[in-house]
């Protein structure tokens, strides 16, 4: 039974007792938050459909839309259901209630795990074809099986645990993300009995079994050929060992996801860290957002499980097995590179080709820009480690976000503190989904005498900052490195961000007066170069955007570009509006969620929005301001949304030696804007079309065109 019934009952009826607010009129001219973010899937989706991407790519591409799917009925369903649940009925920027956009999600989103599955069973055959074959149990020959059975007995069965479900023993607990098998029993006395056994994560979930016997290997035989069977088949036809004297009725995979959203409250710094880790571990006890199930399950255990669950039945998800597409990242992990993306080597530019130690005169020789992956992130590892060994740094002060397990920047600031030098870290515990890591660098750099603080009150820390603070003759000097993405090695070989070396002495006392900001009690309002959130940075960007409207209306050169993740904030959208009504270009490239309607007459006519989905997640964000021919770029960590704005600590910084902002200009935005192969323009409804080929151009694949080109010095 669910764990309180009355609960949702009372709050039900809360809610039917509340008038929705009326629609403002203008809620016509936005696109709904949720919905966009699905159709971004859907575009991951389709580069898993592309027959032009290498085989595992697009098998990679049909796992990432499994862990983003899964990803987004844990934060952002979630979250619906909790409004609705509790009588909340604040209209969304498309004026929408709650409810109406968790019907509306509902829909979309059960599509989109259909077509995920359909497309599964479009590649498998292929896979098989190239010799990955995923193959069921009953397609396996006797030699195979007795393989499968040895392994099941020595590996899988002192795993399992099968777990009963009667008066005397209650409804287990079904852990977010877990994969399970729903199991009917009959008893020597003829009653049915329910039983659940979950699928251990900690085994793969495709196993390895030997070739068939009917095709024997063969000198000169391709050796890269794979057979794998699912481990939950495997499970399926040996559960009478689990269960003996009980006869095995029917078995049926299902799946739980659950709210992951911690809420945590605005505590001491000294309490923060308990808070976070008390939160990740009770986040597999959340309550549940979705159910998946086999198509053969029948209504009798639906209705069991969601019962238990506490689900309605619009909370189940009736698909195609396999279960779980996102497990069919461990096939991207297979020697098989004839099957992937060729491989590059990322370029390290001459300036930080140098011998150890010569890293900061060649930063003060001049600014320094990095774009990965297509340039090495190895120079960033090494700007800290050098940093640490020099005997002339005195400080180094360092925001941390995502930056993984294995860490080697963790490790250079370690070193440093080792070594003398003050160190002082800020770890932002709250990143989703990164906290337990998170929290594990923050107890070994405390415990290394580093200065550690968990984030400011009610605000998350999301930008990337590392200062280094170095003693030259009588004077000190500052170095600065800036960011649009995380200090991750792993994830800078994925994501295309771009960072900056510099040791301009204005952006170094921004730097300072941020960490201040960060570390201690500081009211400072105003900075030199830095627009900050969520002191200056909305404020920055409005006049920046009204300065270009101006200049346009003057007669003088006047565009914008912005390259964002996202873009959902209303009053921005409403300014941008305001710039294509007085006839100012504005072309946008937003990789994901994009309120904005782009093309209306009369609203947006001159706007263009396109999204790149590609061999890389794009993950930099670009301001670009024409400015009458004095051109200026801002790069930074902050995409035009309400919790970036105003809800967390982001930085914005200009780009100003004229040199890297003609590079962005001409060899990063207009590469992208000139993109006809990953590219999709946006449609005033919010739908997305490929771009068409024009007849006697030339196909441009803005990341391919970026691997091959190679960084000036």
């Amino acid at each position: 039974m669910p764990k309180n019934p009355h609960r949702k009952m009372h709050r039900t009826q809360s809610a039917s007792a509340t008038i929705a607010p009326k629609v403002p009129e203008d809620a016509r001219f936005f696109l709904n938050r949720e919905l966009s973010l699905l159709s971004f899937f859907r575009r991951v989706l389709e580069e898993a459909l592309d027959e032009r991407n290498p085989l595992l790519e697009r098998v990679k591409f049909l796992a990432i839309v499994g862990i983003d799917l899964a990803e987004f009925f844990m934060v952002r369903v979630a979250g619906l259901k909790q409004q609705i649940e509790a009588g909340v009925i604040e209209l969304s920027i498309d004026g929408l209630t709650p409810a109406q956009q968790m019907a509306a999600v509902r829909e979309v989103a059960r599509q989109l795990m259909n077509d995920a599955r359909d497309c599964l069973h479009r590649l498998l055959p292929l896979l098989g074809a190239a010799g990955v074959h995923i193959l069921d149990f009953a397609a396996l020959d006797e030699a195979q099986k007795a393989h499968v059975k040895q392994y099941f007995d020595v590996t899988v069965f002192p795993v399992l645990t099968p777990l009963a479900y009667d008066p005397g023993r209650p409804f287990p607990h079904i852990s977010n993300m877990s994969l399970n098998l729903a199991i009917l029993l009959l008893d020597e006395g003829g009653n049915r009995r329910f039983a659940r056994v979950k699928v251990p994560n900690t085994l793969p979930r495709l196993l390895k079994v030997p070739p068939p016997a009917s095709s024997p290997a063969v000198p000169g035989q391709d050796s890269r050929e794979k057979h794998l069977v699912w481990l939950e088949q495997v499970i399926i036809e040996h559960l009478p060992r689990l269960f003996p004297g009980m006869q095995v009725l029917e078995a049926h995979p299902f799946r739980v996801t659950r709210d992951a959203e911690m809420e945590i409250q605005d505590l001491e710094a000294e309490d923060l860290l308990e808070s976070v880790e008390r939160g990740v571990r009770e986040r597999r006890f959340g309550s549940v957002v979705r159910l998946t199930v086999d198509l053969a399950m029948p209504e009798d255990l639906k209705k069991l499980l969601a019962e238990n669950l506490g689900l309605e039945a619009d909370d189940i998800y009736t698909l195609r097995s396999p279960l779980g597409t996102s497990d069919l990242i461990q096939l991207y992990a297979l020697d098989r590179h004839d099957l992937k993306d060729p491989p590059f080597v990322p370029f390290v530019p001459p300036a930080l080709i140098l011998p150890e130690g010569d890293i900061f005169s060649s930063i003060r020789s001049h600014d320094i820009l990095l774009h990965h992956p297509y340039d090495s992130f190895a120079p960033v590892v090494e700007f800290l480690q050098a940093a640490a060994r020099d005997p002339d740094v005195l400080a180094i002060k360092q925001t941390l976000y995502r930056v993984g397990r294995n860490s080697p920047v963790v490790l250079a600031l370690l070193d440093a503190a080792r070594r003398g030098k003050q160190v002082a870290v800020l770890v932002e515990l709250k990143a989703r989904f990164d906290e337990e890591s998170n929290i594990e660098w923050a107890k070994a750099l405390e415990s290394e005498g580093v200065h550690v603080v968990y984030g400011l009150l009610g605000l998350k820390t999301h930008s990337k900052t590392a200062l280094v603070v170095r003693k030259e003759g009588d004077s000190i000097r500052r170095y600065v490195h800036l960011a649009t993405g995380n200090y991750n090695p792993a994830t800078a070989q994925t994501y295309t961000d771009l960072g900056l070396f510099t040791c301009d002495e204005d952006m170094g006392a921004d730097a300072t007066d941020l960490f201040n900001y960060l570390t201690g009690y500081s009211a400072k309002k105003d900075y030199r170069k830095f627009l900050v959130a969520p002191i200056n940075l909305r404020s920055g960007i409005e006049s920046l955007i009204r300065r270009e409207i101006d200049r346009h209306q003057k007669g003088e050169q006047a565009h914008l570009i912005f390259k964002v993740n996202s873009l959902v904030d209303k009053p921005m959208i409403r300014l941008l509006y305001n710039a294509s009504q007085a006839g100012l270009r504005v072309d946008l490239i937003v990789r994901g969620m994009c309120c904005l309607r782009p093309g209306v007459p009369g609203l947006s006519e001159n706007i263009r929005v396109i999204s790149i989905v590609g061999r890389f997640l794009e993950h930099s964000r670009i301001y670009y301001f024409r400015n009458g021919g004095n051109e200026q770029i801002y790069l930074g960590s902050a995409d035009l949304m309400p919790r970036n704005l105003d809800r967390r600590v982001e930085v914005l910084f200009p780009v100003e030696n004229p040199k890297l902002i003609r590079q962005l200009r001409d060899q990063v935005l207009a590469v992208y804007l000139a993109d006809n192969v990953k590219a999709r323009e946006m449609q005033a409804d919010g739908t997305y079309v490929r771009m068409k080929l024009q007849e006697g151009a030339e196909s441009s694949d803005s990341q391919s065109w970026l691997i091959g080109r190679r960084s000036p010095a």
